[in-house]
């Protein structure tokens, strides 16, 4: 154990060496602040950009049609392609890719809504009710559209909020029947959908079935929402596209090239790529941020040299007084963690501090009303900070380790020569 004549000794000697201390300590408390800030940013970034993809399920797939843009099997381009409900049955039975389909058949944008004497014209979603998972729908009151709603072809209704304000005002609308194109629906619920997507909230959704039904929509579909399985990269994903794209083409008699014949969007092969981006961002920050750090630990190294050098008579005489070798190491190591502990806490706390106070304000501004914000929580989580608070101890253990061993290996009569 130490006693305090050490302890005074180290307190003494940085307080002789005042700006050297401090140009030292604040090479290491600048490496470890850039460190928590870049790691922040990268964070943020990266929250950023997940919580735009959690506008809806990250394996989420589109598929519309359109027309032929080249000959196929004797049959002339420019030929309309029409998805059906045996299409709809295909995937989700046959096709081994595909874990959940809905089906749209679109209706009108200026369809008039009307309840009592309040009316407007809203966008009116046909859909399945594995809609709800796939594009992470929240439903605020009431419940959204089920199975028996399909089968029974019920005519009911999920409203988004900004349809609720506008129609019911302060009203309960749960049980209530508003008119759709002049059709009476029952309201079984009320959608509202974050801040960055209140288009969402002036949507309604109704049954697929019902809607194909009352509004003369017979077999058509208009576009398929699936969800493919999960993998782990953009070149398997890529592979799920194509392979459902060669089944269509198959049972529609198109050449599956034909991007115009079929179009399609696959969110999972761009999250990955995203998250792939991500991570070599990730990597270089920390390479960054350590070489920063690095730098500046070996600053601390070449001060105690230059101190071991300044003080080879004292140690000379501490040694032939009979001061041990491990006295001596100890003496340099100790001071050599001080230093860069305390800056580098203060750095780690002037970091922290930073990204949180940018946090605080980004909050504010959301909820101000800002939306489609790409940068979210540039936090640094507690064990990095502590990560990074044992990785500075220990480059200041080893920054003082060298220069203490060759302070202990001098022998009194070359330390007494010493002229420095």
């Amino acid at each position: 154990m130490f006693d305090v004549d050490i302890w005074q000794e180290i307190f003494s000697t940085i307080k002789k060496n005042k700006l050297r201390t401090f140009l030292t300590g604040f090479s290491v408390a600048w490496g470890i602040f850039m460190l928590m800030v870049l790691l922040g940013s990268g964070n943020g970034l990266s929250n950023g950009v997940k919580e735009q993809f959690a506008e809806n399920a990250v394996n989420v797939m589109w598929m519309w049609t359109g027309e032929t843009s080249i000959p196929y099997n004797g049959l002339k381009e420019g030929r309309e392609v029409k998805f059906n409900n045996q299409d709809y049955d295909f995937l989700t039975t046959k096709s081994k890719d595909i874990e959940k389909v809905s089906s749209r058949y679109y209706l009108p944008n200026d369809i008039l809504y009307v309840y009592g004497k309040e009316y407007g014209s809203f966008e009116t979603s046909t859909c399945y009710p594995s809609l709800k998972d796939m594009e992470n729908i929240n439903v605020k009151t009431g419940r959204f559209i089920n199975d028996m709603d399909m089968q029974e072809f019920r005519k009911v209704v999920v409203i988004g909020d900004e349809i609720r304000k506008a129609l019911f005002k302060e009203e309960d609308p749960i049980g209530k029947y508003l008119k759709i194109g002049g059709v009476p629906f029952n309201v079984v619920g009320v959608s509202a959908s974050k801040k960055r997507n209140q288009d969402n909230n002036r949507s309604a959704y109704i049954p697929f079935s019902t809607a194909q039904r009352i509004f003369n929509g017979g077999n058509r579909v208009h576009t398929f929402t699936v969800t493919s399985k999960m993998v782990q990269t953009a070149e398997e994903a890529e592979a799920i596209t194509e392979k459902v794209r060669i089944d269509m083409a198959s049972r529609h008699n198109f050449d599956s090239k034909d991007k115009r014949a079929m179009g399609s969007f696959n969110m999972l092969t761009e999250y990955i790529r995203t998250m792939k981006i991500f991570q070599a961002i990730s990597l270089f920050v920390w390479i960054i941020g350590i070489g920063t750090l690095i730098a500046g630990i070996v600053g601390v190294s070449n001060i105690m040299l230059i101190l071991v050098k300044e003080r080879t008579k004292e140690i000379g005489i501490r040694k032939a007084l009979g001061a041990t070798p491990f006295s001596v190491i100890s003496l340099v190591l100790l001071e050599s963690v001080l230093i860069t502990t305390v800056a580098g806490y203060i750095g780690l706390v002037m970091g922290v501090g930073l990204m949180e106070l940018i946090n605080f304000g980004l909050e504010q501004a959301a909820g101000a009303g800002a939306s489609n914000m790409f940068f979210k929580n540039p936090t640094v989580d507690f064990k990095t900070a502590v990560s990074a608070t044992l990785i500075l101890i220990l480059s200041g253990a080893l920054a003082g380790y060298f220069p203490s061993r060759r302070a202990a290996s001098v022998t009194p009569i070359e330390a007494l020569r010493d002229e420095n």
